[in-house]
């Protein structure tokens, strides 16, 4: 694996262009473009005060920067660096900032959710959606970029509105049957909405396009509900991750449950396979410090670790939550499936150190790695089944079929990953820490994992 130099970032603001070209980071007021392959600083724009959001189109020929406490949206150009749009939405303030599907129009939520404005950069026409419901997942788009479904709370009730994006026209305006809803999302294939209730009750609804309600679902009544969800990319499955620390999967003929994956303290299965992370401080000797190495080079302190299979039963580390503070940390908050539909990574927020890996063609475990500290992020590989982790330290860890592999990251001073993403080839990974960045290149990383192949 090898690794580029550092650069500086701000509030977790770097993107790459969705064609892969292009890197775009925000550090502060400014706005830095650099080509992907070179990094070299291909444009450089200064706006009018530090960026809270920033977007790429959708072409990858622009740019949106939001500056909420001003309510302030700029979009700049890369075919045409002197062109350049502001958007003020004055004092009715502004919460949020979104590109719609064709990369021309510009959604803005209001503070207090009193409207969703649509901006034409095309035309400058201006369009206005009312009652937008605030919600975890309030607006999502269709794969194709042709609807649009908005969550709305009207006289107490919640309401759901479908437009057609290219003319922003209203299709289907329905009520939702959820006591008070959470969120939606369109199916990769465009057919289903899927639509959840907040914690307080387990509902899921499926919708169709023109606002039949397809199915509904509840795993259990009189507890805390659901936490995450999300689609297979053939959108043959539905997971539910749900307070009671399990996953149910919902088939996408019936919408009936097919299996449900729980999370236990002792794992028994023998199919499985336990990678537990041992961490080895290595040892310095006198005659191998020097004065250059104290002040530039952290690599003689770093802290080494690898993967060790335990044997079975394993016992999962858990962390009692407490009852008497809003929203406990159990029950599983994440959820993602591979490229290839072929495996689920899941976390359990009272199992913060462990992440699960299941089978979806033996819809049963396959792996659990327990880490040395609590998972901060976890992403697959958009073209492999490969799947990358960090947990807030110097390492950023891969897992595949094959086994799993920690790297140190080989960078001047310390560089804490908080978080990262996959480059949409899957050839590199970006890794965000607090205020920097850096870019890891997967080259070498098959050999490296083939040597973690169980024997």
């Amino acid at each position: 694996m090898n690794f580029s130099e550092v650069f500086k970032q701000s509030n977790q603001l770097c993107k790459v262009s969705p064609d892969g070209k292009y890197l775009a980071t925000c550090v502060q007021y400014r706005l830095v473009v650099r080509d992907f392959n070179s990094l070299q600083i291909v444009h450089l724009y200064t706006c009018l005060d530090p960026v809270m959001h920033m977007e790429w189109s959708s072409d990858s020929l622009f740019i949106l920067c939001a500056m909420y406490k001003r309510g302030l949206v700029q979009v700049w150009s890369l075919e045409q660096p002197d062109w350049h749009c502001k958007i003020d939405e004055g004092s009715i303030g502004l919460v949020s900032s979104r590109w719609s599907p064709d990369g021309r129009h510009i959604l803005n939520t209001t503070e207090f959710n009193l409207r969703v404005t649509v901006w034409s950069l095309c035309t400058k026409a201006v369009s206005y959606i009312k009652y937008p419901k605030a919600c975890q997942k309030g607006v999502d788009f269709t794969a194709d970029g042709r609807y649009m479904a908005l969550a709305e709370r009207r006289e107490c009730k919640d309401y759901i509105s479908v437009f057609v994006c290219d003319d922003w026209h209203l299709l289907r305006h329905f009520e939702s049957e959820t006591q008070d809803l959470a969120g939606l999302e369109w199916s990769p294939n465009c057919c289903v909405l899927a639509v959840w209730d907040n914690c307080l009750e387990y509902k899921i609804l499926l919708y169709s396009l023109d606002g039949r309600l397809l199915s509904s679902y509840s795993a259990y009544e009189w507890s805390l509900g659901i936490k995450s969800v999300a689609w297979s990319p053939s959108s043959q499955f539905l997971a539910v991750g749900s307070y009671d620390e399990k996953v149910r999967i919902l088939n996408h003929i019936t919408w009936k449950k097919i299996t449900e994956f729980e999370h236990p303290a002792t794992i028994i299965n023998t199919k499985a396979v336990v990678f537990k992370e041992v961490e080895k401080r290595p040892v310095v000797g006198s005659e191998d410090l020097s004065i250059h190495q104290l002040t530039v080079d952290n690599s003689l302190f770093s802290t080494q670790s690898k993967y060790e299979i335990t044997q079975l039963p394993a016992q999962v580390p858990v962390i009692k939550p407490d009852p008497d503070r809003a929203n406990p940390k159990i029950g599983i908050s994440a959820l993602a499936f591979s490229a290839d539909n072929r495996f689920l990574a899941t976390k359990n927020d009272n199992m913060p150190q462990s992440l699960w890996v299941w089978d979806m063609q033996r819809l049963s475990l396959l792996a659990v790695l327990e880490q040395t500290a609590p998972v901060r992020c976890f992403v697959w590989d958009p073209r492999r089944p490969r799947l990358a982790l960090c947990t807030g330290n110097t390492k950023v860890y891969l897992w595949s079929p094959a086994g799993c592999v920690s790297v140190n990251v080989p960078v001047e001073g310390s560089f804490q990953v908080q978080s990262l993403f996959w480059h949409c080839s899957g050839s590199s990974l970006v890794l965000l820490s607090k205020e920097h960045i850096c870019l890891c290149y997967m080259e070498l990383i098959f050999p490296l994992v083939m040597d973690m192949m169980p024997r």
